[in-house]
């Protein structure tokens, strides 16, 4: 196929459309990856919660470049995500193993019960807003508590949003820390 536009050079133009919709294709390709990461899932947790006796409903979405599965509905499920999403963490690492093992690649997939992840990531972009603008009026850095990666990553994007200050994390796990410094 070839087009033409503004009297440009056909075999760019066509080369170029080419180049799109293997885009395209790939996107695709990736979109249903992602899909059936996320059915692979939502199998092994509907097995697990079976086990568990556990009420829930599942919901698969793709987010961005991951899937993420959501359980929510069902009575007690806040057991499953434990004191600060420990258990939700490890859930959500079982889970990444079981899609790894029938795909035989690795899953960046998102796990969130009841909830509390979206939750959670709701307080900590408004806790990193809050701590960027008191280093703007004092100017001076602020220490915030101890966090995981995916916490001080919300975190970081949050900062990143104010201008005048900037973050970086310090210590070493799992006393890893995100500090707002002016810029």
């Amino acid at each position: 196929m070839t087009v033409e536009t503004d009297g440009g050079d056909p075999t760019v133009t066509a080369a170029t459309a080419a180049t799109d919709t293997a885009v395209v294709e790939s996107a695709n390709d990736s979109e249903e990856a992602l899909i059936e990461e996320g059915e692979i899932a939502g199998d092994y947790l509907e097995q697990l919660l079976d086990v568990l006796d556990f009420d829930g409903d599942i919901d698969l979405d793709v987010e961005g470049d991951r899937a993420v599965v959501s359980i929510d509905g069902g009575k007690d499920l806040t057991k499953l995500v434990g004191r600060r999403g420990e258990v939700l963490d490890a859930l959500q690492e079982l889970t990444r193993l079981a899609v790894q093992q029938a795909t035989g690649v690795r899953s960046r997939l998102m796990l969130d019960v009841a909830g509390w992840r979206a939750k959670r990531r709701s307080e900590l972009s408004a806790l990193g807003t809050e701590a960027a603008k008191r280093v703007l009026e004092t100017g001076e850095r602020e220490a915030l508590s101890p966090m995981t990666p995916f916490e001080r990553k919300i975190v970081h994007d949050a900062v990143a949003a104010v201008d005048g200050v900037v973050s970086e994390s310090e210590g070493v796990e799992p006393s890893r820390r995100v500090v707002v410094l002016p810029a």
